[in-house]
């Protein structure tokens, strides 16, 4: 039987998209408020800066998300073209294209021949086998770049708030805030881990424990520097 084509299924697409944003906002706030905290117990420049690296960083991801996105589609389309292309012009090539693939699949002989046959009568099948298994290419939709735009700018909204939180909710004692913060944020990425896990099917806690180890090893290197830039004399 032939392996299932290459389609992205939109909640894979979007698991994807909401894993990246999240993430990544709340690692980025987290180690700018530790290493803030480090150096400085100044709570205006603090909130400052970590509203400035949210917004940056929403704009940033959101952009990054759009425009690779819209250049896998590009790719996808120009390389589907030209695939079209060389179906009509070199037909015999492009059978013999599909031929490797079906080998690769187990088939031969008579089964194998009428096989062929019946794809290379269906342009659109023969297409779609050559984009998926020949180029390895997954398809795009049109909307798909806007899709990602918004949800990883949401999730990366989302995600760099949740470190603000106890800092909001006690802004008169940062040190506990900040510790609210990190339990807070291991919170929310074991919730992200185990959300991931059970969606493809892998190891709740492997996958919790490993967005844990990643948030916070971000948060420490944070931590680190600004303090010790913070005891640097002139700093």
């Amino acid at each position: 039987m032939a392996p299932e084509a290459h389609e992205v299924h939109p909640h894979r697409t979007f698991l994807s998209d909401f894993i990246l944003g999240s993430q990544d906002g709340l690692v980025n706030v987290l180690g700018i408020l530790l290493g803030l905290v480090a150096a400085s117990t100044h709570l205006r420049l603090i909130l400052v800066a970590t509203l400035a690296a949210l917004g940056a960083e929403t704009i940033s991801m959101a952009a990054v998300a759009y425009t690779s996105t819209a250049s896998r589609r590009k790719l996808y389309l120009g390389e589907e073209a030209r695939e079209r292309r060389e179906m009509r012009e070199v037909p015999d090539i492009e059978r013999a294209e599909v031929r490797v693939v079906l080998e690769k699949w187990g088939y031969t002989g008579e089964r194998l021949e009428r096989l062929l046959e019946e794809i290379c009568g269906n342009p659109k099948a023969m297409l779609e086998i050559m984009m998926a298994f020949e180029l390895r290419l997954q398809p795009v939709e049109a909307n798909e770049a806007r899709r990602s735009f918004a949800t990883v700018g949401l999730a990366t909204v989302i995600g760099s708030i949740v470190p603000l939180i106890p800092v909001f909710l006690d802004p008169n004692d940062l040190h506990t805030a900040v510790i609210g913060s990190v339990v807070l944020s291991a919170i929310v990425l074991f919730s992200i881990g185990a959300y991931e896990a059970r969606t493809t099917m892998s190891s709740l806690w492997r996958s919790g424990a490993q967005m844990i180890a990643i948030g916070l090893a971000a948060g420490f290197a944070g931590f680190l520097i600004g303090h010790f830039l913070g005891a640097a004399p002139g700093m």
